[in-house]
């Protein structure tokens, strides 16, 4: 089917409202990303951890020892995690778009029809796909290449750092909740109140990974707040049968 330009009415032209194009955002959607995925951790692990020591003891002074413990840990731990993943991938891009300025230097002709190739795979005529391969390689030959042979944005690589703080602090902020709840509620309480709690943090965690991903939030909710409330429940029917062994 072909598109007659002369019926189209005018446009203006850039991205919708509600579609963020501009330069940066895969970068913070990947610190976006490890908050939200530390922050789900830091919930579900620390509430399984003091669920199990709660259903093996009522001593809040275990429960609170092996919650910090288990926080500490963990938040390190991810953010160790995030650094070195994050790490990887960004010596990847390094290495690529450093090959790339290398051949862009050795074989500016064989790189330029690489770069017509790749848009007559997506559909442009051969006239077109050279015309724009020429501009776009004028304007920033580098640029031009990465984006549509690697899907790398050269001022936009991936950054460690932002990963593993972001990790790190949202563990921290999630394993809070449980950690809280637990051993400032009297002895009857606290379970059901850390259950409730930690259920409705896990939703909301859930809604806002959807959110970013742009996916049913209705799914995500059931899979985090299923998935929590499984493994509360088998860590504190292993603590209450450990306790009453031990006991």
């Amino acid at each position: 089917m072909t598109m007659d330009t002369g019926d189209l009415p005018d446009l203006e032209v850039g991205p919708h409202d509600d579609e963020p194009h501009e330069s940066g955002i895969g970068n913070r959607l990947n610190w976006l990303r490890a908050g939200v995925l530390g922050a789900n951790d830091g919930i579900v692990s620390t509430a399984g951890i003091v669920m199990g020591v709660a259903g093996a003891t009522s001593d809040t002074n275990a429960i609170l020892v092996a919650g910090v413990a288990g926080l500490s840990a963990g938040a390190l731990s991810m953010a160790a995690g995030e650094y070195v993943s994050v790490s990887t991938q960004s010596d990847s891009e390094k290495a690529l778009l450093d090959k790339e300025r290398r051949e862009l230097v050795e074989e500016p002709e064989e790189e330029l029809a690489e770069l017509a190739d790749i848009y007559v795979q997506k559909g442009l005529s051969e006239e077109l796909a050279m015309q724009v391969a020429v501009e776009l390689t004028e304007h920033d030959a580098l640029r031009a290449h990465a984006e549509a042979e690697l899907n790398i944005d050269p001022d936009d690589l991936t950054n460690p750092w932002h990963a593993a703080w972001a990790s790190m602090l949202a563990f921290t902020v999630g394993a809070l909740l449980p950690l809280l709840t637990i051993t400032l509620f009297p002895d009857g309480s606290r379970v059901p109140v850390t259950v409730v709690a930690v259920l409705i943090a896990l939703g909301i965690a859930g809604w806002i990974s959807a959110r970013m991903g742009y996916g049913p939030w209705s799914r995500a909710v059931v899979r985090n707040v299923g998935g929590g409330a499984f493994a509360m429940a088998v860590t504190y029917a292993i603590g209450a049968l450990l306790g009453t062994h031990v006991g």
